[in-house]
Order: structure tokens, then C-alpha cells, then sequence
């Protein structure tokens, strides 16, 4: 008896070596494939090696969305930006943010004050820097755009603190 048992364990581990060691980098990877956004459409996540990345994306954009930098305030394409349209990740063009609801915040980077769908962001603690506050992130494709601040106007209260880079913009006529 002590035997067979031994047999069978052995076939299971030569088994599943070959998974074991199949090479693949796992830890970008998300148990499940898909969410549901708020209208009901279901989104495929965007799952990219770091390498990847790296190649699809420019350095600073790379910097900020993968390494959660921030850029320089005052600097970025969208902090000053009045136009009515969308904002889009600009990483996998996930729809994230109505130009209705930016706000002159006079940080010097794009603020607004809710998501067009809150299913389309996600936040993480951050205390770095001696700081309590909030991280956002895109949830199809996880890149990082800013942080979260209790200091924002009604409806809401909040400010989305965010990187141009990390953002493309689709005006509207």
C-alpha cells in the first residue's frame, strides 16, 4: 500500500513540473479575466509582462502607470485643459473620467471630482512619504494615474489627483 502511494505521488509531482517551470511570469496576472462595469458590458483585463510595457508605453509614461511616479506639476498636457470630452486610460483606453466633472484644483495636475464609472478605477492604500492617502489605478490594465484626496468639491467631496500622462483625451464636438 505504501508503495502505490508512493507511485501515485511521484507521477503527481513529475506531472506538474513541467507547469512549475514552464518559465511564464505569473505575478502580473489576475485570477479572473473579466469585470462587469456598471452598464453591464463585460471588459477583458489588460495583462502585460513588464517588458511589455516598457516597450508600449513612452519612459515617462512607463515611470508613472508602472512605477507609480508623478510628473512634475504644472507640466503635464491636461492640467489646464477646458475642452468637453473623455478621458481615457492611456494605456488600454478604458473610458475613466467626464471632462463635466474636472475641476480647477490649482495643483497643477487634473482633478476631478468622480469616475465616469467607479467600476473603472480601483484604489490602494498609500503611506508613503509620511502620507495617508488613496492610490488610483485603472482596473482593466492596473496602470497607476494618481491618488484620491478627501479635499474635493460636491457632489462628492474627492479629488481624483491625476498624471496627464497617465491619461489620453477624446473631446467632443
Amino acid at each position: 500500500m505504501r508503495n502505490h502511494f508512493m507511485s501515485i505521488l511521484i507521477i503527481l509531482i513529475i506531472g506538474t513540473l513541467p507547469l512549475a517551470c514552464s518559465g511564464q511570469d505569473h505575478s502580473n496576472q489576475r485570477a479572473e479575466s473579466y469585470f462587469i462595469n456598471a452598464d453591464g458590458d463585460t471588459l477583458r483585463y489588460v495583462i502585460k509582462s513588464e517588458d511589455e510595457w516598457a516597450k508600449s508605453l513612452s519612459d515617462q509614461g512607463f515611470y508613472v502607470m508602472r512605477k507609480q511616479g508623478t510628473e512634475r506639476a504644472f507640466t503635464g498636457e491636461y492640467w489646464d485643459n477646458k475642452e468637453k470630452g473623455v478621458y481615457l486610460c492611456a494605456a488600454c483606453e478604458l473610458p475613466l473620467f467626464d471632462a463635466k466633472t474636472k475641476f480647477k484644483s490649482g495643483t497643477g495636475w487634473p482633478s476631478f471630482y468622480q469616475p465616469l464609472d467607479a467600476k473603472h478605477v480601483e484604489e490602494e492604500a498609500d503611506n508613503t512619504l509620511g502620507m495617508v492617502r488613496a492610490e488610483v489605478h485603472c482596473r482593466r490594465c492596473g496602470a497607476h494615474l494618481g491618488h484620491i484626496f478627501t479635499d474635493g468639491p460636491q457632489p462628492t467631496g474627492l479629488r481624483y489627483c491625476l498624471n496627464s500622462v497617465s491619461l489620453d483625451f477624446v473631446g467632443k464636438e
